[in-house]
């Protein structure tokens, strides 16, 4: 079994670092460059930052505030929100990223995810597909969770996958937040029809929440925001957890850093 990564997510609004539950009734969680300097000493495998409004509020990511996040950094920074174009990618690369994330414009743009691997290589291009289970089946939400699409879960992630994407960050926005567990059966059907990786997102809230999606899940990488953010699980002591459990982790000796 490969390595697998824990990923602390910054979800970032005015500057500041928040945490709703469902995408709704959001609270501040801190400052991110703070956090994002944290999360880098406690041995995270990557950090993902979104701006959570730039696309709502139809403007770019804040490119300053990705500069003065990435400089804290020694591991892989995914950025997300409000990208639209290859110039858009080119300036969050130059303030830092090494990654970028899109969602809602690749739904309204699928082309845009050809375009980006193109120019700058799959293994820069991660897709985030936020769903929510509407009765019949997983469907594709945009706009931070706002909009739906009628576009099946599985469909699109394959599209994505042969248009170029590197990596899928999906996201049950039916279990964001309220700490119950990862949406195993999606994450587990999208991992297997994928031969690139899946994140999984939404419903951490112990450890073994963790080893479930690992395990049941099929996933490659885990992210999760309000339990680092508030203090609820370290990211050391989880991957401690994780390695006793036959789940293979990339530790860090704390003296190093």
């Amino acid at each position: 079994m490969l390595t697998k990564r824990i990923i602390p997510c910054l979800d970032v609004k005015d500057g500041r670092t928040v945490k709703g539950v469902n995408f709704v009734n959001l609270r501040d969680a801190g400052d991110p460059v703070e956090l994002g300097a944290l999360y880098a000493r406690q041995g995270a495998d990557e950090l993902t930052f979104l701006d959570i409004t730039a696309t709502v509020e139809k403007r770019k990511t804040l490119s300053e505030l990705v500069k003065r996040v990435s400089r804290n950094l020694n591991i892989p920074f995914t950025v997300g929100g409000g990208i639209k174009s290859i110039e858009d990618v080119r300036v969050l690369l130059e303030s830092g990223a090494d990654k970028i994330s899109i969602n809602t414009e690749a739904v309204h743009h699928p082309e845009k995810v050809d375009a980006f691997a193109g120019e700058f290589g799959s293994q820069c291009v991660v897709c985030a597909v936020d769903v929510r289970h509407n009765g019949s089946f997983w469907e594709v939400f945009i706009n931070g969770g706002r909009t739906s699409t009628g576009i099946e879960t599985i469909t699109w992630v394959k599209e994505l996958e042969s248009r170029g994407a590197g990596e899928i960050l999906l996201t049950s926005m039916d279990h964001d937040g309220v700490k119950q567990g990862f949406a195993l059966d999606i994450t587990s059907e999208v991992s297997s029809v994928l031969s690139i990786p899946v994140i999984a997102s939404g419903g951490a809230g112990t450890m073994d929440h963790f080893v479930d999606v690992f395990t049941e899940g099929k996933a490659d990488a885990a992210l999760a925001a309000s339990i680092f953010h508030f203090q609820e699980i370290a990211i050391p002591d989880l991957k401690e957890y994780l390695q006793q459990k036959g789940i293979p982790m990339r530790i860090i000796d704390q003296q190093e850093q």
